[in-house]
């Protein structure tokens, strides 16, 4: 009954501890899905500090999650004339973790002469990390209208296969909420 217990909470450790937040989606209710049967994406492209080397190499491991989640509910890519067109808005934040000092692990006096000891709690930068939101939108070519758009935030990893695994599970979360399938009504 013990291993029961403890095998509970590490699963509900490990769900709950997921990076990848999606808190946002949306879906038009004039959406014609039987008629959605094929799918590209507009141009992606960036301006400023976030156009670095690596850019090219970044879109094309999110267009391809994109795509494995579009192919998994029986769209086709195709580059011209598509049924959909998808949108990929991105927001990257660099950001700094600290934690607050406190007398058990960093109380150490500081002698300021005459008698005068001194200590207090201070923020301690411990490490540096990119956060990123995506956003995406779903659009209908002919009637050029938004049929769907979901949000999601999340730790953006570092190292290049760890960047393409971290992009499927996001992709895979974030259309969890999608509710259509390629030719197929309401």
């Amino acid at each position: 009954m013990k291993q029961v217990i403890v095998l509970f909470f590490m699963v509900l450790l490990f769900t709950q501890c997921s990076t990848i937040r999606v808190f946002d989606t949306d879906t038009a209710t004039d959406a014609l899905p039987a008629a959605y049967k094929t799918y590209g994406f507009y141009e992606f492209t960036a301006a400023g500090d976030t156009s670095s080397a690596t850019f090219q190499l970044r879109s094309e491991i999110l267009k391809n999650a994109i795509k494995a989640e579009m192919n998994v509910r029986g769209y086709q890519f195709v580059p011209t004339r598509p049924d959909l067109l998808i949108n990929i808005g991105i927001l990257v934040k660099r950001q700094i973790q600290t934690r607050q000092t406190n007398w058990q692990n960093d109380g150490q006096f500081t002698y300021m002469g005459q008698r005068n000891y001194t200590w207090k709690s201070e923020e301690v930068e411990v490490g540096r990390y990119k956060e990123g939101t995506l956003t995406l939108h779903i659009v209908e070519t002919a009637r050029n209208k938004m049929i769907w758009q979901g949000s999601m935030s999340g730790v953006v990893p570092d190292k290049p296969d760890t960047k393409t695994n971290t992009a499927g599970k996001a992709m895979k979360k974030l259309f969890e909420k999608y509710p259509f399938r390629a030719g197929v009504g309401v």
